[in-house]
């Protein structure tokens, strides 16, 4: 029986530590695909279309959400972001379970469109151990940390409109966290139907 990937969403705070936590589990387990976003940037230095992002025009860009072909997609600092609806599809025909690294606005649109998919929210284990982190970074001044840390107070206020939520506090162990999570899933009665029906059937035909 055929085995279709799962959605999954990843959101979580500046200094949350998503881009390393899905380095190590690409890196760790082979089943993940992460999603590439489409974008009206321009790209930088050593960045390749179709690796980094896939980078379009404004105009194709706004035709992709005329023609319904975004997951989600946002308006960010005068660019669109996007997720394309093909690639995502075609990886959850094959089986591979994709990752979506997106921002917490982007996470709900997906969930209102996929009810099924995953929501996991990767935070610090506490609100001194953030700022730590984004202070330890030593790449902004004090006024922009002080910026992300409003940002994560409001974000706080929609955790629990996730699925799960993670504590990245040892990443090995939160990856391997993340990975049985997201496995898990697999067996969840509501993703099974096609097994149950046929049981079910096969269990009239031996009464």
């Amino acid at each position: 029986m055929k085995v279709k990937g799962i959605l999954v969403v990843v959101s979580g705070f500046s200094g949350a530590g998503k881009g390393t936590v899905m380095k190590m589990l690409l890196e760790k387990y082979n089943n993940y695909r992460l999603s590439i976003s489409a974008t009206t940037r321009k790209p930088r230095e050593g960045e390749e279309n179709g690796r980094e992002y896939f980078f379009k025009t404004k105009e194709e860009f706004e035709k992709m959400i005329e023609e319904n072909r975004l997951i989600e997609y946002a308006d960010y600092v005068g660019n669109y972001y996007g997720t394309p609806r093909d690639y995502v599809e075609k990886q959850l025909e094959c089986g591979k379970d994709v990752i979506l690294e997106i921002e917490l606005q982007g996470a709900l649109q997906v969930k209102e469109k996929f009810p099924e998919t995953l929501l996991v929210f990767l935070t610090p284990p506490c609100a001194q151990e953030l700022k730590a982190r984004l202070e330890g970074r030593g790449t902004e001044d004090n006024n922009t940390i002080m910026a992300r840390l409003k940002r994560a107070a409001e974000e706080a206020a929609y955790m629990d409109r996730y699925d799960c939520v993670l504590i990245n506090d040892n990443l090995e162990k939160c990856v391997d966290d993340l990975h049985g999570i997201i496995q898990s899933e697999h067996w969840k009665a509501g993703r099974n139907k096609e097994l149950i029906d046929k049981m079910r059937g096969e269990l009239e035909t031996l009464k």
